[in-house]
């Protein structure tokens, strides 16, 4: 059963079957978001996507990062990334069409706590470059 469809702006149809969401900012005690913590919080990203689900490929979007205060403190300048990040195991049909289906991982922010769905998905997980980072499975 999948969670919702995705048609990614290469017209391929990709299905999500898992999808994990978490507050970006949860947990911060001190300081303000900034780059070094950002850039930090997408490798930890990427690290947990590839320990959670280390049998399959993982793609990380980068992130669009906002600098809503021109003033810098200690740590430079201040940056946000949205608020959500997901991950979420997707399929598809098969790359070779001798294979039965074709999978990856991909983990991405986002504004707000909403599951993508169809053309609407976020501009950036639309244009997962899936021929290129997806692999085949058997059944």
């Amino acid at each position: 059963m999948s969670l919702s469809h995705i048609v990614l702006a290469s017209g391929r149809r990709i299905r999500l079957t898992q999808l994990r969401m978490s507050s970006t900012y949860a947990g911060m005690l001190e300081g303000y978001p900034c780059k070094r913590v950002n850039d930090r919080k997408v490798e930890w990203l990427q690290r947990d996507a590839e320990r959670a689900y280390s049998s399959l490929p993982v793609h990380v979007v980068p992130p669009v990062r906002a600098y809503p205060d021109e003033r810098a403190g200690a740590f430079g300048p201040v940056e946000v990334l949205p608020s959500v990040f997901c991950v979420g195991v997707f399929d598809s049909a098969p790359l070779d069409p001798a294979m039965d289906g074709s999978s990856l991982v991909v983990a991405w922010f986002q504004p707000a706590p909403e599951v993508p769905t169809g053309e609407d998905a976020d501009p950036a997980l639309r244009g997962v470059a899936w021929e290129e980072l997806a692999e085949d499975y058997e059944l």
